[in-house]
């Protein structure tokens, strides 16, 4: 069973891997495992609960989109009803041409926003037309942007966030993104290490150890900003659960 570390252990425990991952510029993913669950759409959104006039299927594709004439009162999310993650491993591949998305993940359903009836709040990987934005990691209706493009935080028990190292120069991982076009996404978390990588690339290494602000487990949803139009486009959604790491809760 893996142990959660927590305080001074992790930040040694991260600084010391520091020294041979930050010593390879751009740490990449690792291979995908084998059997991944296609979270397909089908035809239809079935599996999915959302504002069905701002998404739908569109040549295979799960498509956001908002206009002058249909817009959402506050941020508003496409959630799986597959039931909540704890630790996996999420790949799928997206684009976006203006506007601002996200992937929600261990995130909580708010039932009784006052904006719209599908909103969420948890882990959000940033997704934008924006080199150097897109990939960090924000906590949506929580404590904000947590890691920035490049970095590895430990966050600890007082939810200080604390800087254990970088893993590449940031104008470098963020000219692997290839803007207006389809981009892959590669999501880790086991326990309360939380893991982002952008076409191969990592982005962003989070170890949190803030027991009121973290988010060890909950859904998976899809998110179209509010704000002037947009659209965002995912596709080859797939997912591994992995066993749960234990200890913190």
């Amino acid at each position: 069973m893996r142990r959660i570390l927590t305080g001074c252990g992790v930040v040694a425990f991260v600084l010391s891997t520091c020294i041979g991952v930050c010593a390879e510029v751009k740490p990449t993913a690792p291979p995908e495992p084998e059997g991944m669950e296609k979270l397909a759409a089908g035809n239809d959104l079935s599996n999915w609960e959302g504002n069905l006039k701002l998404w739908s299927i569109k040549d295979g594709v799960i498509r956001g989109e908002t206009t002058a004439e249909n817009q959402t009162n506050g941020n508003t999310f496409l959630m799986w009803k597959g039931g909540e993650l704890k630790d996996f491993e999420l790949r799928l591949s997206f684009r976006i041409d203006h506007g601002n998305s996200g992937i929600q993940y261990r995130s909580k359903h708010v039932a009784d926003a006052r904006e719209n009836k599908w909103v969420v709040a948890g882990y959000q990987a940033e997704v934008c037309n924006e080199p150097g934005a897109v990939g960090f990691l924000y906590h949506e209706r929580g404590r904000g942007g947590l890691v920035n493009v490049g970095q590895q935080i430990v966050i600890d028990e007082t939810a200080r966030k604390n800087v254990a190292g970088k893993l590449g120069e940031k104008a470098e991982i963020a000219a692997t993104y290839k803007k207006s076009d389809w981009n892959d996404y590669v999501i880790i978390c086991k326990g309360n290490h939380v893991q982002q990588y952008l076409n191969g690339i990592q982005t962003i290494d989070l170890v949190d150890n803030d027991p009121k602000g973290r988010c060890m487990s909950g859904i998976l949803a899809l998110q179209i900003h509010a704000g002037p139009p947009m659209w965002v486009e995912f596709k080859d959604i797939r997912i591994t659960k992995y066993p749960d790491a234990g200890g913190a809760k």
